[in-house]
Formats: C-alpha cells, structure tokens, sequence
C-alpha cells in the first residue's frame, strides 16, 4: 500500500472498513450512480461491481440506471433492467457519484436494506448509512481506486476494473488537466495501468468519433461567440440538434473545444432541450472557480466544471453576463 494514499483516507479509515464489512454481510447488492451518466458515474459503477464479483464470486451483484446515448456500446456497455421483485427482497445499495437523491439513476435505491454513499461532490444531501466522501478528489472512481488499494493485499484488482476506474478518471480531470488534478491522482492512474490498463485502447474508445462529428464542430467554430472578457459559447438549438441527429445531452460533448486558448476564460455549451422545455448550459473554467455563480442560478457542480439550465434564452443571456463579470 502506497504512503500517499494512506494519508488521503487516514480520516475515513473506520468507515472504509465499515465499507468492507458492509459486504461481506450482503449477499445482494445493488450499484447506483446518478442519471444522465458521463464518464465518471459509468467507471465508478462498473468498476464497483466488477471489483465486488472478482472478489466475492458468490454474491449477486448488479448495477442499474439509464444508458447514454453515445458513451454505452462505445466505452461501457449496455445496461441491463431489472424487474421491481428483484428489490424486493434484502439488499446493499452502493450509491456512487451522487451529492443528492433527486438524480438517483433509480429511484429504487430507497428500497435497500442498507445504503452506502461513495462521492467526491461536495456534500448537498446525507443519505448514506456509511458515507465516504472527499471533494479533493477529482472523481469518484479516483476515491474508489483509492478504496481497493489500500486494501490491494487483500483484494483482486482486476483489468477490467482497472480500465472502468480509469475512464472515470479521465473524463472527470479533464485529462488530468483540471486542478483538481493532484500528486495522488497521478498515482493512482500509474497503479491502475500496472494493474493491466490497455491505455491506447481506453483512449480509442474515448476520443474516437464517427466522421459526422466533423460537422458538428465545423458550425460549432463558424459560430461561436466570445464576450468582452473571455467567456466563449455555442448555442445549439432544437433545430441544429436534429439536422446532426444529436440528443440534447450530447451538446455539451464539444465544450472543451475552447479549452488552452490565450484569453479564453471560460467557456459553454448551451443546448436546447424542447421536451423538457429547457436550455441545457454546461460551464468550464481555466482557473477561475465558477461553481458558485452555477449554484446561484440553480446548478452546481466543481471548480472548473459545472452546469445549469433555464427556461429561456434571456435567462441564459443573464447567466453569460454574469459569467463574464467574473473576468472584469
């Protein structure tokens, strides 16, 4: 077991071994993340529930929630239902990458028998019967890897569960360019290559799109806009979505396109949703904190990544110049 990592969970080390007894009592247990799944809530479920079956064999373990519209067939796979008797009888529910109920991937969860709560946002909502949660973190599958390495004389580390924290890591540090990107992080993601990562092809599954995309990005840079202080935006209304046969949760897959620009400080996707009847807006910063603003205006999220939405196109033009006050 590394130093480095004893140190970041020296506070949490009763409850992680809470944690490890928690299973070993549970013969059933149920992963859970939150909806509308990014690279994040999918690795740290599926890392949870490959980690637990290399482990514990006997156990039935199984992982719920919503597929995504891009990122399931492509990176993880496909995600399997489960009728309402399943949860019916005595189970742990493992509850990964959520700071508040109201964006459960399932909402039964409620009928678990016992819940344990794994998350790196900071704290919205207790919900947990064991809570392990850290903020420092840059995602949840970093906290997670964390969790099996310290106990890494103890427990099987597979590949598969490698890879699946790994992608969870990547998408949620940016590449590892966010600040919340640490020493830690970084040792984290070497021992998770030492225990099997096939790095080149994680990041084929991640980065490779299919040629149409270069549609997308072309009307993205021939319509961009920048406010007087740095803060750059695309809108891609109901319209657009459909003529590059897009679903609204998919408009935020070209924000970073802005990202590492000189005098770029900010930048957004802003994303019609007409179901819902709502303008989707994802936010992304280069230093300067932006999560409070979002959660002034109804979001929230990290430092360096956040979101929100509104009803209208003027709420939105609000927001951007509040956005770009912040660079004054």
């Amino acid at each position: 077991m590394e130093k480095l990592i004893l140190e970041r969970l020296n506070d949490k080390l009763q409850l992680i071994d809470e944690f490890y007894a928690t299973i070993e009592k549970f013969d059933r247990i149920a992963v859970f993340r939150h909806e509308k799944p990014d690279y994040d809530a999918f690795g740290s479920q599926l890392g949870m529930e490959t980690f637990i079956k290399d482990n514990w064999p006997n156990k039935e373990v199984i992982s719920v929630g919503d597929n995504h519209v891009s990122l399931t067939g492509k990176c993880f796979p496909v995600m399997q239902t489960y009728e309402d008797s399943w949860f019916e009888k005595d189970f742990l529910a493992i509850i990964l990458d959520l700071s508040n109920m109201d964006r459960i991937s399932d909402e039964r969860a409620s009928k678990a028998t016992f819940t344990i709560k794994i998350d790196h946002h900071p704290l919205v909502e207790h919900f947990g019967d064991i809570e392990i949660v850290d903020e420092t973190m840059s995602a949840a599958a970093e906290l997670i890897a964390s969790i099996f390495f310290l106990k890494e004389d103890k427990y099987k580390i597979s590949k598969e569960t490698a890879e699946y924290l790994y992608k969870g890591i990547v998408g949620d540090s940016g590449r590892f360019l966010f600040e919340s990107t640490t020493a830690h992080t970084f040792l984290i993601a070497q021992k998770l290559l030492e225990a099997g990562v096939d790095l080149s092809r994680v990041y084929h599954e991640i980065y490779d799109n299919d040629k149409t995309e270069l549609l997308v990005r072309t009307y993205i840079l021939k319509h961009y806009k920048v406010t007087p202080h740095g803060v750059a935006y695309y809108v891609l209304t109901d319209k657009l979505l459909k003529k590059f046969h897009l679903q609204p949760i998919q408009g935020k897959e070209n924000v970073n396109i802005f990202a590492h620009f000189t005098g770029i400080n900010a930048w957004l996707s802003i994303t019609e949703d007409k179901k819902k009847g709502n303008w989707r807006v994802s936010i992304r910063s280069a230093g300067t904190p932006i999560d409070k603003l979002a959660e002034q205006y109804g979001g929230g999220g990290h430092a360096q990544a956040s979101a929100t939405k509104f009803k209208t196109r003027k709420e939105v033009k609000d927001f951007i110049n509040a956005l770009d006050s912040l660079f004054e």
